[in-house]
């Protein structure tokens, strides 16, 4: 079965209105994030309706996004604004992670690919602070988004040891980051998309050397298409599976077979 740990729904049928038929027909059990309560009760309703029909589950996540903040600055809005904002947001996650309704928080982290997002580090940490805590406190596993910011992650590490399950969406650090990290003791995936169909050197030694029990597939859809696309997909599953299989010299049934189980580890509380 093909599983999607990271994805954005919402946006995904903006360009593609068939998605959630196209999902449903290849079986692909997805974590859709949420940034704001219209997208969470829309990214609901699906989980509600896949639940009741028996069909793949969709399993809805929620948090900032570490972009936010300078978007929200991009767009004007006074700095006691943004303040209010993120603390709503805050206590919005911490209300839906009490009360049962995501399988992860995510994606949060750190971005500082850009001028404009490192204008922001101090504001991207606190949020991070908060997301960790409700994490924590509701044995979440958490979705990590880090460009340019793996120096951040380990500042983190105490907290990170504690998590339930740390996975980096679209992973961007180098093989040494990812093995200490392994080295200590951290319970950590590294999810993988179109990245190693695109000639991305660093993306491609870290799925072909990392275990296997620590690899999850994702299409971040509909925001990293393949060469040639508009958007990514459900149908990209395939294809990444495929050449992560040959990248590592596996099987490549056997390898799907892996992830999902990878997969069902860590979301197992919410598809029982």
């Amino acid at each position: 079965m093909l599983t999607d740990v990271h994805c954005h729904i919402h946006n995904l049928i903006d360009v593609f209105p068939q998605a959630e038929i196209e999902r449903r027909r290849l079986g692909v059990i997805a974590v859709t994030n949420s940034c704001d309560m219209e997208e969470f009760l829309y990214n609901e309703e699906l989980a509600r309706k896949a639940a009741g029909e028996k069909a793949a589950p969709v399993l809805p996540s929620f948090a900032i996004h570490p972009q936010q903040p300078a978007a929200l600055a991009e767009q004007k809005m006074r700095d006691s604004e943004i303040a209010s904002l993120n603390e709503e947001l805050l206590e919005t996650l911490d209300k839906l992670a009490a009360a049962g309704r995501i399988a992860a928080v995510g994606e949060c982290g750190f971005d500082l690919y850009n001028e404009m997002y490192r204008e922001t580090e101090a504001q991207q940490e606190k949020i991070f602070a908060s997301h960790m805590e409700t994490a924590l406190r509701y044995d979440l596993p958490v979705i990590i988004h880090a460009r340019r910011a793996m120096h951040k992650i380990f500042s983190w590490i105490k907290l990170l040891t504690k998590s339930r399950a740390v996975i980096f969406h679209s992973w961007q650090g180098t093989y040494e980051e990812g093995n200490s990290l392994l080295r200590r003791g951290i319970n950590v995936y590294f999810s993988f998309g179109n990245t190693i169909l695109k000639n991305h050197k660093q993306a491609i030694r870290c799925c072909s050397l990392f275990p296997a029990d620590r690899l999850l597939t994702e299409t971040d859809a509909p925001w990293q298409p393949a060469r040639g696309q508009n958007f990514s997909q459900w149908q990209d599953l395939r294809r990444i599976v495929s050449a992560a299989a040959e990248l590592r010299g596996e099987n490549e049934k056997e390898l799907e077979n892996r992830i999902e189980n990878n997969f069902k580890e860590i979301f197992a509380a919410n598809l029982n």
